[in-house]
């Protein structure tokens, strides 16, 4: 039973993480009383399908069929109205959702709920991080069939999603960079020096810790690519990682996995500058950035 009285607040509360909540909480209830997917699913006239899709959060369930399920489990009427109140709030639209059509996965709804996020990336900067600049010149190169609307569309989420960042309750970030996100010149010059410029002012921000990896520091634990840690404040949501791609990203939950990624993260941290030591080496490449290096080999901006 969930106690809705001492449930901690989260304001970043969001409908994503209500479905993976309801899920779970349907999932424990069902093997608790000994019932199997196939029997749910014959008994509500859906597939399997349906219902594992249900208990792992990737479909929403109707406040209807929240009450049949849980009839079918013999629960009480208390923790019944408790979980089909959670399936009404699964079902409200987040602020993102006029964006859908350019949003692939869950990452937006669960990044809302998160209490705390941590980063490890190779390539660019953040989102949460982006001026709007960056993401214009790093959305258009990358996503090369999108339409201008797209882009726009894309950047103005990006846009939206930094608020979490200066709201009353903020979340708390914490990013390490490798050197090569501030050596690749996204946007050209100008773009790229207003982006580093972007990085300090965020670093200033007592929520967010900001960190570089540097060329110096040779082969790291990270290296074997970019991820996201993504934790929640309430205990019955479990934490995850978030590994992105072309197609919407892989979503990564067990606990050895976790495990795993919060070693390499708390490995490449400590390899990692200071956070002091990081923002003086960004203000030292906003005067002589690497990319205007005359020993770059080839190339110019």
């Amino acid at each position: 039973m969930i106690d809705r009285e001492t449930e901690p607040v989260n304001q970043h509360r969001s409908p994503t993480i209500r479905r993976r909540r309801l899920g779970v909480e349907l999932r424990r209830h069902r093997e608790a009383a000994g019932v199997t997917i196939d029997v749910v699913a014959e008994r509500l006239g859906c597939s399997t399908s349906k219902v594992s899709r249900i208990e792992t959060g990737h479909t929403t369930a109707t406040p209807s069929d929240v009450n049949r399920i849980l009839d079918i489990y013999g629960v009480n009427d208390s923790v019944k109205s408790e979980l089909v109140q959670i399936a009404r709030e699964a079902r409200q639209k987040g602020w993102w959702h006029p964006y859908s059509t350019v949003l692939t996965g869950a990452y937006v709804g669960l990044e809302a709920a998160a209490r705390s996020i941590r980063v490890f990336e190779q390539q660019l900067v953040p989102g949460l991080l982006q001026s709007e600049e960056y993401a214009i010149a790093m959305i258009r190169a990358a996503r090369l069939e999108d339409t201008d609307r797209e882009i726009a569309q894309r950047v103005r989420v990006r846009m939206e999603r930094q608020a979490l960042l200066i709201q009353d309750d903020p979340i708390d970030l914490q990013v390490v960079l490798d050197e090569a996100v501030l050596s690749r010149p996204v946007g050209g010059d100008a773009v790229m020096r207003d982006q580093l410029i972007r990085l300090i002012e965020a670093a200033e921000l007592p929520n967010v810790t900001l960190q570089i990896l540097p060329f110096a520091s040779g082969a790291h634990a990270g290296m074997d690519g970019a991820f996201v840690i993504l934790e929640f404040e309430e205990e019955g949501d479990a934490d995850v990682v978030f590994i992105d791609n072309a197609t919407g990203g892989l979503f990564l939950e067990k606990a050895d996995e976790l495990r795993k990624y919060i070693s390499i993260y708390d490995t490449a941290r400590r390899s990692a500058l200071t956070p002091a030591e990081s923002v003086e080496m960004i203000e030292m490449l906003v005067e002589e950035p690497l990319w205007k290096s005359k020993r770059r080999v080839s190339g110019s901006i």
